[in-house]
């Protein structure tokens, strides 16, 4: 698979402006689509679109396949007849830059109560639930569920309560229209000739609709808790690894099915996007197992996985999807051997290049590679060289010295617009394909970092202001992208 020359950038949808405390798929969403059309991007880059867990984390998700109800616009439910303008004119406050999660979904969850109540189910409603009731009948009964015991863990569910009908109903009406206004976005990047590169986490949360419903398919013990959970060993993120906490899965279980889950989910996702980023792909050769009960990732194990006897089922009941292969971290010949085998681009940071020589340096790209300046794991560029300056500076910092020297001679720069200066190398490489987190366009610190692997809390709240995405931004993205031939 190969792609044209081109570039994209990184947001999630949630870090869209907007007065109602979060980012839609509504009016800011199409100005964003607007602003990449004239800075003549060809990709945006979205995290996953699930609904997420109490931590906020779009890789903790209630579904493998539903879409995040906190992303609908209620604006375009005034537009559907639902609402009436008025009741929208009462919102809260809401901070600007930063998501205040449990505040904003206590409003917009009281609001699309007030919408279903205007709802009455159409053709193109029916024709949703009928098409979808394989997921949608268990995810909405599983959402009725957790509601109704207060969030606890499917596992301590009270056998007593039971979904009511309407309640079920209302968990498909928030679907049904999250996936309406994702289809006209979908429609929007098509006419401004913008792909959608979407993002699929290698694991599903614990407490989801997945996994109380298929438990079979997962390392559970006889009580439904996870046995083994998935993460990765001491790396540059974090010296303990990380522990995700998500279960691994019985791949054995899941070859007997003809992997019908994972091509179900593949085929689902490429309803959605365009091109997708597959999460943690050397995990499909061997995965980190931890003990369930270990506080970190330190003493886990290295697993089998399904290689690419997976892949070749997906391809064979799907054909050829689009796909890029998160190839980031402890990266063997063996990850690196099947990625080749399905011919599936990689990816390279250039925040990596400079602790020591390697293949995130820009001359030794190849064209096959995805090559970001940092991705939502990463500290933003201008954060990424302050707190290596500090580090530069204290006693102990002849590595960081070392490392700032080489940036400094490598991109020929004093640190002056140094977010525009990554932006440049990558853009210039022969990596087929460059990507840039809209914070680094902005020239933003630290404050505007999407998450810090590791760290379970303060993540996943950052916003950009609509005065940010400025003409002169747009001109300067515009001649980078026509000079570098993108």
């Amino acid at each position: 698979m190969t792609f044209a020359r081109s570039s994209g950038i990184l947001l999630h949808p949630t870090s869209l402006p907007g007065r109602f405390g979060i980012g839609d798929l509504g009016r800011e969403c199409f100005r964003f689509l607007d602003f990449l059309q004239e800075a003549r991007q060809k990709i945006w880059h979205v995290l996953p679109l699930g609904p997420t867990g109490p931590d906020h984390s779009p890789y903790q998700c209630r579904s493998s396949i539903a879409g995040n109800p906190l992303l609908i616009s209620l604006e375009k439910l005034v537009d559907e007849g639902y609402l009436q303008r008025r009741e929208l004119q009462s919102a809260p406050r809401f901070p600007a830059s930063k998501i205040n999660f449990v505040a904003v979904q206590r409003y917009k969850i009281g609001i699309y109560r007030r919408a279903f109540a205007g709802f009455s189910q159409d053709p193109a409603y029916r024709a949703f639930e009928k098409r979808n009731a394989w997921w949608l009948n268990p995810y909405s009964e599983f959402m009725t569920l957790l509601e109704a015991n207060r969030g606890a863990s499917w596992t301590k569910f009270d056998p007593l309560i039971k979904a009511g009908d309407e309640a079920i109903r209302f968990h498909k009406f928030l679907q049904f229209e999250f996936f309406r206004q994702w289809q006209q976005v979908k429609v929007g990047c098509a006419r401004r000739n913008i792909l959608v590169m979407g993002d699929m986490p290698f694991y599903v949360e614990h407490d989801s609709a997945d996994v109380w419903h298929s438990p079979r398919l997962f390392d559970l013990d006889t009580n439904g808790e996870s046995r083994t959970v998935g993460g990765v060993p001491p790396d540059y993120f974090s010296e303990d690894g990380q522990l995700w906490g998500n279960p691994t899965y019985r791949w054995a279980t899941l070859k007997r099915t003809g992997y019908e889950w994972w091509v179900q989910r593949f085929r689902k996702a490429f309803e959605r996007v365009d091109v997708l980023r597959v999460d943690h792909f050397r995990g499909f050769v061997k995965y980190w197992s931890v003990h369930a009960g270990d506080s970190t990732a330190r003493n886990g194990q290295w697993r089998k996985g399904p290689g690419i006897d997976l892949f070749r089922t997906v391809r064979r009941k799907l054909g050829d999807l689009c796909m890029v292969a998160e190839n980031l971290g402890v990266i063997t010949p063996e990850v690196e051997k099947l990625r080749k085998r399905l011919g599936l681009p990689g990816m390279v940071v250039l925040q990596f290049a400079f602790a020591e020589d390697g293949t995130h340096r820009p001359n030794n790209y190849s064209r096959e590679l995805v090559s970001f300046t940092g991705t939502h794991d990463n500290n933003t560029t201008r954060g990424w060289w302050n707190d290596l300056r500090r580090a530069a500076k204290s006693r102990s910092g002849s590595q960081a010295r070392r490392e700032l020297a080489r940036v400094k001679a490598f991109l020929q720069t004093d640190g002056r617009e140094i977010s525009w200066r990554f932006m440049q190398a990558v853009m210039a490489s022969v990596a087929d394909v460059s990507m840039i987190p809209l914070q680094d366009v902005l020239q933003l610190g630290s404050e505007a970092r999407m998450n810090i692997p590791g760290r379970a809390k303060g993540n996943w709240d950052w916003r950009y202001t609509p005065a940010s995405l400025t003409p002169r931004i747009a001109t300067q993205l515009r001649q980078l992208t026509e000079v570098t031939g993108r």
